[in-house]
């Protein structure tokens, strides 16, 4: 059996025997009995294990943290308040044996250390609560788009495209690179694996456009790269995006999705992730579990992007780069004044945006000017042109960083902490 079956069917096992396997977080020991805090990875709450010289205790005492054990035991009620239940071992059996050095002692432990320690660091009790969010996360978000009859896209991860236009991609080659082929003084790409010069996605956005104009609703999720030589702590190398597509579908009702999926995901998380929440609640963020519940309860309030850019300035606050006015993604659809574009960011307090999205640029002619005014290659976004005269539409999506969600959902700060082995600038271990 497994833990979480015991936890959710305590009453069935209650003064029953039972046989688990997992492993010891922490052990004290005393002379005539001892306690081991046990988890198998299915709980999030892990299980009081105690045992005395009716087991196999001259054995037992030599366990070290971090093993792996067998136990069988009688499920009792336990004296400790708070504590349901604990269990008395008959027998434990050691499965795999952890020597001294273990890297996760029962002590705290900075998250710099534990980053250094990716390998080992689901085993605490910090980042047992933030895979196992992620993870129930992933799910819900899912869930959403399934039930409500989106197609699921795997966006190609190799690509010779630029969604964003910003050219911070990672180049993707056979070359051996310290004989690169080249015609005259420039790289020869026809020589290389695709007979052109590729590249990891920034985005699936572009690829899910096509499927949204064939089956109406899409959304892909799924991993992505931006080679920005950036340390902060919201950026990463390799991170998760979502992103849905809508054909016939505006910037409002865009504006309708992105929140309504986002309460979605924060609900199902309060309903299914409550342990771990009361932990985060506790030791990372205070007051977490009421801000994600104020979320659910309230409406985001909508203003347009120069009332924003007004706030700011009139903010009485030093930016390094002044708000900027008219920066936009070349298939963001643009408004009839001209000046602005059709595109919305979802702000939400403590962690800034979390979803951006637009409209998109139905408009064969407009479409056509944007590119030739950025300079871009038309010829290498053919495809994507040819979407505008085949039965092309009103259209919107928009992206969501999974990493960021889970930031606001568990509170922590930093992205490095939210996923399991961190790519950033000059780290690519594990």
């Amino acid at each position: 059996m497994t833990g979480k079956e015991l936890f959710k069917n305590l009453k069935k096992y209650l003064n029953t025997e039972v046989m688990l396997k997992g492993w010891i977080k922490n052990h004290r020991k005393q002379k005539e009995f001892g306690f081991i805090s046990f988890s198998d990875g299915t709980y999030y709450t892990p299980i009081q294990v105690i045992y005395d010289k009716e087991a196999n205790f001259d054995e037992i005492i030599k366990y070290h943290v971090g093993s792996a054990i067998e136990i069988t035991g009688k499920v009792v009620e336990s004296p400790k308040p708070g504590q349901e239940f604990e269990l008395r071992a008959i027998n434990i059996k050691l499965l795999g044996d952890c020597p001294e050095d273990y890297p996760i002692q029962p002590k705290k432990h900075t998250r710099e250390f534990l980053r250094e320690q990716a390998y080992l660091r689901p085993r605490t009790n910090l980042f047992q609560a933030v895979f196992r969010i992620r993870s129930k996360a992933a799910f819900a978000i899912h869930k959403y788009f399934q039930d409500r009859d989106y197609i699921y896209l795997q966006a190609p991860l190799i690509t010779a495209s630029d969604a964003e236009g910003a050219g911070e991609m990672f180049q993707v080659t056979t070359f051996d690179l310290n004989n690169v082929p080249k015609n005259k003084s420039k790289v020869d790409y026809t020589k290389d694996f695709f007979g052109r010069k590729a590249a990891l996605t920034v985005s699936g956005q572009l690829q899910a456009e096509t499927f949204a104009l064939a089956y109406r609703k899409t959304y892909t999720f799924g991993p992505t790269f931006r080679a920005e030589e950036s340390n902060t702590k919201n950026h990463a190398s390799e991170f998760w995006m979502v992103e849905p597509e809508i054909a016939f579908c505006d910037l409002d009702e865009d504006m309708n999705i992105m929140e309504d999926m986002l309460k979605y995901v924060v609900k199902y998380i309060l309903r299914n992730c409550n342990e771990e929440l009361l932990f985060l609640d506790k030791f990372v963020e205070k007051g977490l579990i009421d801000k994600l519940k104020h979320l659910t309860k309230t409406k985001a309030i909508r203003i347009t992007h120069e009332e924003a850019i007004k706030y700011l300035l009139d903010s009485g606050k030093e930016f390094e780069f002044k708000p900027p006015k008219d920066i936009k993604a070349f298939y963001m659809r643009l408004n009839d004044d001209n000046r602005t574009v059709a595109a919305v960011d979802l702000l939400v307090p403590g962690s800034g945006e979390l979803m951006g999205g637009s409209q998109r640029e139905e408009r064969l002619d407009y479409l056509i000017k944007r590119m030739d005014e950025l300079k871009m290659n038309k010829e290498e976004l053919d495809w994507y042109i040819n979407l505008r005269k085949y039965g092309g539409c009103i259209h919107s999506g928009f992206g969501m960083g999974f990493e960021r969600l889970i930031m606001y959902l568990t509170g922590i700060e930093n992205i490095r902490d939210v996923i399991p082995f961190p790519r950033t600038p000059g780290n690519c271990e594990f």
